[in-house]
């Protein structure tokens, strides 16, 4: 009768260790109806699930099994599994999955620990624990260095809003970020990123900068900040900081274009959606006369951003046009989508502010970037402690595939 049999490997790594196993197999007409392999440190573990037809001996495969993993260095065993439950396992393929990101300078064995108890706490399985991160010496000071894991999750869970909200707990406590995500097609095949600029794509509030050479700064900061908070009106304290503004000349915006501080991981993340096909965008409610000159610096492909009103050199305290808010922002976003042909689910958009959470809710990935408290606990996820290059984790890349 046929029997199954569950194969595990392990030992020291070396080439052709999967070949020379499945060989012996062959011989006995085995099938293969799971395999999984991982490598840390030089050190293999091989599982396989294998069927032993009727027509073969099951305690001759396992007896060359065993010589030929003798013969590599490996410490095999072996694990019969009844029908019933391999039948039970196959019924369980249906079930959801979701994938955990786990990001920061550093990944301890508590913030592990702290996320696998959640997983648990919440009835869902990890399937799998993949290392996005390249590797980092331990004798070389790097202040940008980054960790990642990646949890591969399967089961339902009773409450998904609980469960996020042990994860953002966790965020609170240690210097790590997590994110979690449902585990689809989607999450692959994202097509289109957009920035808010300020505090996001560049560290610094432009309107901050001008009102400083302007002789203002404090005043103008206080209002940017209440805003931010989500305390006051965006369209109201974006016409009070502007009208402040007034007489302010031209050329200070030219000095202050040249030396936008761009952010941490903005062009390795921009230039690799970039070559993955992206379409790559600036949603600002500031200005564009600084959104074009990012534009130009690093791809970007469009900008919708406010307009400036000068005459003879001058600022006037105004806009032309519509204010770029956060109803604007996203609807925007969704002409932008729509002209691509693609869902808001192939969407990520990033900001810090609280006039970018509607865009933030309406994609398909929406990212709070080192933002305010408040922006935090109402976005779908956040980055506070790496880049924005950590966005290419949540994509799962790996540091390996980019550029």
């Amino acid at each position: 009768m046929r029997e199954i049999i569950l194969l595990n490997a392990t030992g020291q790594d070396h080439s052709g260790l999967t070949a020379a196993l499945t060989d012996v197999m062959v011989h006995h007409d085995v099938n293969v109806l799971d395999i999984g392999q991982a490598v840390i440190h030089a050190h293999v573990s091989l599982g396989m699930l294998l069927e032993i037809p009727p027509q073969a001996d099951a305690s001759a495969v396992m007896k060359d099994l065993l010589f030929e993993g003798h013969r590599l260095g490996l410490n095999i065993n072996f694990t019969p599994i009844e029908a019933a439950e391999y039948e039970q396992w196959v019924g369980r393929q249906g079930k959801p999955r979701y994938i955990v990101t786990m990001l920061g300078r550093k990944l301890t064995a508590g913030n592990i620990s702290r996320v696998a108890r959640v997983v648990a706490d919440h009835q869902l399985n990890i399937d799998g624990m993949t290392r996005l991160s390249g590797r980092f010496s331990l004798q070389d000071e790097q202040p940008h260095r980054r960790a990642c894991v990646e949890f591969s999750l399967r089961g339902v869970s009773g409450d998904i809003t609980e469960l996020r909200e042990a994860f953002l707990e966790i965020t609170r406590d240690e210097e790590v970020d997590i994110a979690f995500q449902e585990d689809n097609l989607y999450r692959r095949n994202r097509r289109l990123i957009v920035f808010d600029m300020d505090s996001t794509l560049i560290q610094v509030e432009v309107i901050d900068e001008l009102a400083r050479a302007a002789g203002i700064g404090e005043k103008v900061s206080a209002i940017t900040e209440s805003a931010m908070r989500g305390e006051i009106d965006f369209k109201e304290s974006f016409h009070r900081r502007l009208g402040l503004l007034k007489g302010l000349d031209e050329s200070v915006l030219e000095e202050i274009a040249q030396s936008l501080p761009i952010t941490e991981g903005a062009d390795r993340l921009i230039s690799n959606l970039k070559r993955l096909g992206y379409q790559v965008g600036i949603l600002s409610g500031g200005f564009t006369y600084f959104a074009n000159h990012l534009q130009k610096k690093l791809g970007i492909d469009f900008v919708g951003a406010n307009i400036l009103d000068i005459v003879d050199g001058k600022l006037t305290g105004i806009v032309k046009g519509d204010i770029v808010d956060g109803a604007k922002k996203a609807e925007l976003l969704q002409e932008m989508a729509a002209k691509m042909g693609i869902g808001l689910e192939q969407t990520i958009a990033v900001g810090d502010g609280a006039n970018d959470l509607p865009m933030l809710r309406l994609a398909g990935l929406g990212v709070a970037f080192h933002a305010k408290p408040v922006v935090r606990e109402n976005a779908q996820h956040a980055i506070s402690t790496l880049g924005l290059d950590g966005i290419l984790y949540l994509l799962g890349v790996r540091d390996r595939e980019v550029m």
